[in-house]
């Protein structure tokens, strides 16, 4: 079952559905297409500027222009999204996926990902 507040998309996902690449199922594209409500979250602007200053990733445009013309909506951070990290389990320490499980708690959004690590949190999720 998804969230009835929306999808929350991995980093990933959201360079997946900008390339158009195979990796992203068409299921999930359409799901993602035919969603009410669609956010990427500043902690993937954020994952994704300290990518490309690292040389780990190339973006050919800004990436806030790329979620403006997906048609995306764009998640602040929040004070309440912070204080939800602190009560989450250690299972995957990466600060950004640890943010976008507490912003999809918080919000009540779906979070779609490809990261297994995720599994074992109480967040609702949608697998590409």
């Amino acid at each position: 079952m998804i969230a009835t507040n929306g999808l929350l998309l991995d980093t990933h996902v959201f360079l997946w559905w900008k390339l158009d690449d195979t990796r992203l199922r068409k299921a999930v594209r359409d799901n993602i297409a035919n969603a009410e409500l669609v956010f990427v979250s500043a902690a993937s602007a954020w994952e994704a500027a300290i990518k490309v200053r690292l040389g780990k990733l190339d973006l050919d445009a800004d990436f806030a222009t790329g979620v403006t013309d997906s048609g995306f909506e764009r998640l602040a951070i929040g004070f309440e999204h912070a204080a939800e990290t602190k009560g989450l389990p250690l299972h995957h320490r990466n600060p950004f996926d640890r943010m976008l499980i507490a912003q999809a708690r918080v919000e009540h959004l779906t979070l779609v990902t490809h990261d297994h690590q995720l599994e074992p949190y109480d967040v609702e999720l949608l697998w590409t």
